[in-house]
């Protein structure tokens, strides 16, 4: 989670599963959705245009349930290697989770090659990749494997309830 006010985003929202500090920073490019940054110190910002306002929209929807999905434009700007695991992720169920080497066996590669896919996913939640989880543990986030970034997976895996431990 970074603490740099510079950049720019489209909008700014709070994420709803903690207390604290801890904002959504929402960044469209062309018409797509391009990032979403969990930013700490930041402050809340309105949506710029109609479509930061759609994702807003449905980002609330989604943690007023987490069945409801997401039907947004992407921009997913990556490898070719990247962006496929990312579409991988977008049809995996919420409530729903594999383990790094069942996703990779999906693909035909390996877990860390998914791991680091994973690692530099640009649109979390949407992107739903905190439903991929080691094998023993809940594995990393954000290419943290311990702290805030995996605070957030275990509240986002508890909102979908996903209750046990893999």
């Amino acid at each position: 989670m970074g603490s740099d006010n510079s950049e720019v985003y489209d909008a700014v929202i709070a994420y709803p599963l903690a207390t604290g500090e801890t904002r959504l920073a929402i960044t469209v490019v062309g018409g797509k959705l391009a990032g979403i940054d969990y930013k700490k110190h930041i402050a809340l910002q309105a949506p710029v245009d109609s479509l930061a306002k759609e994702v807003v929209w449905q980002l609330e929807r989604y943690f007023a349930d987490p069945c409801n999905g997401f039907d947004l434009p992407l921009g997913l700007r990556g490898t070719p290697f990247q962006i496929k695991v990312w579409q991988a992720l977008l049809t995996v169920a919420p409530g729903t989770v594999l383990t790094y080497g069942q996703l990779a066996a999906q693909l035909g590669t390996g877990p860390r090659a998914v791991g680091g896919a994973c690692r530099h996913n640009p649109i979390s939640i949407v992107v739903p990749c905190h439903r991929v989880v080691a094998r023993l543990g809940i594995g990393g986030y954000s290419g943290e494997t311990q702290g805030g970034e995996v605070q957030i997976k275990r509240q986002l895996l508890q909102h979908e309830r996903f209750q046990q431990q893999p």
